[in-house]
């Protein structure tokens, strides 16, 4: 007995070294990037358009915007509907609210967005040490790879409080709940981690089903229902309740794209399978009973989900294809894998491919069935990546575990192997390499333009609707009280339609697009919507380009060459 408690307390221990571990590093590197960014920081100007509009979004329901109401009304044509969730915005939407009776709001924003990436890398790393501790290898070393492991990590960085870091969360939480002895508990926190991360959006849907396999087929295996129990039944609760508390504005949106009724719609009847395999687990105690059982309301449930939501097949399926050739295909996540310039794809997927390399050999020695459960959460972000670079977020984390088994490997063969696989393990120098690989230059996404000058002349000027480059119009958003025309998002496809009609029409046709939109603004720089191409002869594109203003565009005192705004003359 005596020696069992020392053993629990040496066990807990170790659990809570590695805990210090994770927060000590996410801390550090919290404080470092912070150093590293802080007049972007705290100008907030953050570093994606996906947070900045997250943020303005928690502005406009603490200031009054109703809680299901996820609206920009400030966006596109009379207002966006966007396929977000309410979900990732409440610790952060906690923390201004508590900050700002005393620090003020611009200080309060500041700490939320540096607080709140903080206590989500820390979990991160938390969840990749307890992860790695399952599968037998090193949780601090594993913890120090998933800290570097590019392009995972940089959706921690202070600012970046949209949804994704969540989510990879969430999925570390399910990866987790896979592994070892089946139990209620994992399955319920399962469950509850899927059911959140499909509230939050469809990004990791892929991954969410592969998990539900991986219990389906450990139940198949050895016919212990206690975990695939819990996970059917949270799963069931979590998507009901969902529904019943977050439900949105826009819950009757037609898309596929986000929670609304066709995901729940679909997921809830997937979400009754599991549920239904654990009821039947007396009846079936042979294998291929289980097997047959498995595949037969497996294949029905996805036969029904997709009958009652067919949109699901193509989430993303009502992009207008013109606005898919000229502003999404040059959205470098968006791109998939092996269409993406070089540098871009060496970058994101690099550590990707060396992690599952790294699983698959974890697996050869060890034969572990936990290892075949990691190495196929891999192989589905890989698949993900070749469809949209975006895959590699998850896989990059999901290298962490296997990295540690090949670092410890190689620390037995001497420093040389050792220092070799430490290289191969830094997902940060892969973006380095792609750089330094890559021959041909890059056409940049960014609109060239001075976006700090340009915001700040257009905050100054009586509010209107401003014509400007896609990413860009995210930051006026929240940095102006104007109404902006175009911006990153897919459901915008009328707005961003808009913009560059009025860009390609002739400078008189243009005037009159623009007074038919209500257009008071214009912004231009050198490079923005270079993603048109060359500018069409006769169009108000080329005149921009060729210095022949028209007379109707009346320059804005205060531009500059980095950013020309322009008053629409009536």
């Amino acid at each position: 007995m005596a020696r069992y408690a020392a053993g629990m307390t040496a066990g807990q221990s170790t659990v809570w070294r590695d805990r210090g571990v994770a927060v000590a590093i996410a801390a550090l590197l919290t404080a470092a990037w912070c150093a590293m960014h802080w007049p972007a920081l705290s100008a907030l100007h953050l570093p994606d358009t996906d947070d900045v509009v997250r943020l303005q979004q928690i502005r406009d329901w603490l200031g009054g915007q109703a809680f299901r109401d996820l609206a920009q009304h400030r966006l596109g044509l009379g207002g966006l509907e966007m396929h977000w969730s309410r979900l990732p915005d409440l610790v952060p939407a906690a923390i201004i609210a508590l900050l700002t009776p005393l620090t003020g709001a611009h200080a309060a924003e500041i700490a939320a967005v540096i607080v709140w990436p903080a206590l989500l890398f820390a979990a991160a790393l938390t969840l990749t040490g307890a992860i790695a501790r399952a599968l037998g290898t090193s949780a601090p070393t594993a913890i120090v790879v998933a800290a570097l492991a590019y392009p995972a990590s940089a959706l921690f960085l202070p600012g970046r409080i949209d949804h994704h870091g969540l989510q990879l969360v969430l999925l570390l939480v399910l990866l987790a709940a896979l592994l070892g002895q089946g139990t209620w508990g994992k399955g319920i926190a399962a469950g509850l981690a899927s059911a959140a991360s499909l509230v939050i959006g469809m990004e990791m849907a892929p991954l969410l089903v592969a998990g539900g396999a991986v219990l389906a087929a450990r139940w198949v295996e050895d016919g212990a229902r206690a975990r695939l129990a819990g996970y059917g039944l949270a799963l069931t609760v979590g998507l009901a309740a969902a529904a019943l508390l977050l439900g949105t504005s826009g819950w009757d949106y037609p898309a596929c794209d986000g929670f609304a009724t066709p995901l729940w719609r679909a997921a809830q009847i997937g979400a009754l399978a599991p549920l239904l395999l654990a009821l039947l687990t007396p009846w079936l105690p042979e294998m291929r009973g289980r097997i047959a059982a498995a595949g037969l309301i497996g294949a029905g449930a996805v036969a029904a989900a997709l009958a009652a939501s067919p949109s699901c097949l193509r989430p993303y399926g009502g992009v207008d294809p013109v606005l898919a050739r000229i502003w999404l295909a040059n959205v470098a996540e968006a791109q998939p894998l092996l269409v993406a310039p070089f540098a871009h794809a060496i970058g994101y997927a690099g550590l990707l491919v060396v992690g599952l390399g790294a699983t698959c050999l974890m697996w050869r020695q060890s034969r572990g069935r936990e290892w075949l459960i990691v190495g196929m959460l891999q192989l589905v972000s890989l698949l993900i990546a070749f469809a949209q670079l975006r895959g590699a977020y998850a896989g990059a984390m999901l290298a962490a575990p296997a990295l540690a088994g090949l670092i410890a490997a190689a620390r037995a063969r001497g420093t040389l192997a050792l220092a070799a696989a430490w290289i191969l393990s830094a997902g940060l120098l892969y973006p380095i390499a792609g750089a330094a690989l890559s021959h041909a230059p890059e056409a940049g996404r960014g609109t060239g333009c001075d976006a700090g000058a340009a915001l700040a002349v257009l905050a100054r000027q009586p509010r209107g609707t401003v014509a400007m480059p896609i990413d860009l119009g995210a930051y006026a958003l929240a940095a102006t009280p104007h109404d902006v025309l175009a911006a990153p998002y897919h459901r915008n496809g009328a707005g961003n339609r808009a913009l560059y009609r009025m860009l390609l029409m002739a400078p008189d046709a243009a005037h009159r697009e623009a007074a038919r939109l209500g257009v008071d603004y214009l912004v231009d720089c050198p490079g923005a919507y270079g993603e048109l191409g060359t500018p069409p002869a006769g169009s108000l594109f080329a005149a921009l380009r060729g210095g022949r203003r028209p007379a109707w565009l009346r320059p804005v005192p205060g531009g500059n060459d980095g950013a020309r705004i322009y008053a629409v003359v009536p």
